[in-house]
């Protein structure tokens, strides 16, 4: 355009220019033109950015309710955390919570045979001590496809949308009789409406559901949340299929961690009924599931009672304290 008008001003003949340079100069001639072509270009892909984002927050709020609202996810977790507790009696007091990292632990504790974990203990307590809880993920939506969502990036989308919607108004405000506007903006505005609710609600209850597991909201991203949870499903239903299906003769008679494991159930399912009807009380220095597998790791496990059982421990990533979440 800037050479079009160089031109124009040296008084040289349109005619002499190509058909293409002829078009340009009338096209070039339309009032607001830098405008009208951000509104072109914004009503052409309005329904393809819809498409696109509206999947993505549907399952960042899909995920994060299920997560937050799943009564047999708290369940599994308070088992876990009755079951550290009790492992962790003879050495401090009993603990509020531990990391969502944690999950990833249960596979690092092998017996001593180094044939099973301590996870598949606990899927085997789960499976004959509470079996209503024992599918929890059954209750838990969308959570592999929230882990793939920035939502960082989809609410910056949502908000670039909405200037360009706002922009849109102004140029038909220019144009009131323009049907192509009108049609746009009556057909398209209540969708935007909506996308821009679903984007707030999104950023709620991901904040929430972040927090309600002790977690920064602003450094734990959904690609860091949501796969914790991804993980954890999956070793789980592996540790149920190796107990019950690939291992029948230890479905018998399971003694997956210590000899007498049977006493030792009936211990954990104390420890559970205990915290049901008394509050933890929390003596010194906050203890988690990471720091018994580090001592443990050490020196082998001994009970409160004298009673000794030992077990091998891998090396593993050694995790903060956290005693922010109430199961």
């Amino acid at each position: 355009m800037k050479l079009i008008h160089n031109y124009e001003c040296d008084g040289r003949p349109l005619d002499e220019l190509t058909e293409e340079d002829r078009f340009m100069v009338r096209f070039s001639k339309i009032p607001r033109l830098s405008q009208r072509i951000s509104t072109l270009s914004f009503m052409g892909s309005f329904p393809e950015s819809i498409q696109l984002i509206q999947p993505q927050l549907n399952a960042i709020i899909a995920a994060s309710m299920s997560i937050r609202s799943s009564s047999k996810l708290k369940k599994i977790l308070e088992i876990i955390l009755a079951f550290g507790n009790y492992m962790n009696s003879s050495k401090r007091g009993a603990v509020y919570g531990f990391r969502l990292q944690s999950l990833d632990l249960l596979l690092d504790t092998k017996s001593t045979d180094r044939k099973q974990t301590l996870l598949h203990f606990i899927v085997n307590v789960i499976q004959e001590k509470y079996p209503e809880a024992q599918a929890f993920y059954t209750e838990l939506h969308f959570l592999d496809k929230a882990a793939l969502v920035s939502l960082d990036s989809i609410v910056q989308d949502v908000h670039a949308l909405e200037c360009s919607m706002e922009v849109t108004r102004r140029e038909f405000s220019v144009e009131k009789h323009n049907p192509v506007l009108q049609t746009f903006l009556s057909s398209n505005t209540e969708l935007l409406n909506s996308l821009l609710a679903d984007g707030k609600t999104a950023q709620d209850v991901y904040e929430s559901v972040v927090e309600y597991f002790g977690e920064n909201s602003k450094t734990t991203p959904p690609s860091m949340f949501f796969p914790v949870f991804v993980r954890f499903i999956k070793v789980y239903k592996t540790s149920w299929l190796c107990i019950f299906f690939l291992l029948p003769s230890q479905h018998a008679g399971p003694c997956l961690l210590f000899q007498g494991s049977r006493l030792l159930q009936m211990d954990l399912i104390a420890e559970l009924k205990k915290r049901q009807v008394s509050p933890l009380v929390r003596e010194g220095k906050d203890g988690a599931i990471e720091d018994i597998i580090t001592d443990l790791r050490n020196q082998p496990y001994r009970r409160a009672d004298g009673g000794r059982r030992s077990a091998k421990w891998k090396p593993g990533q050694q995790l903060h304290v956290s005693s922010d979440i109430s199961l």
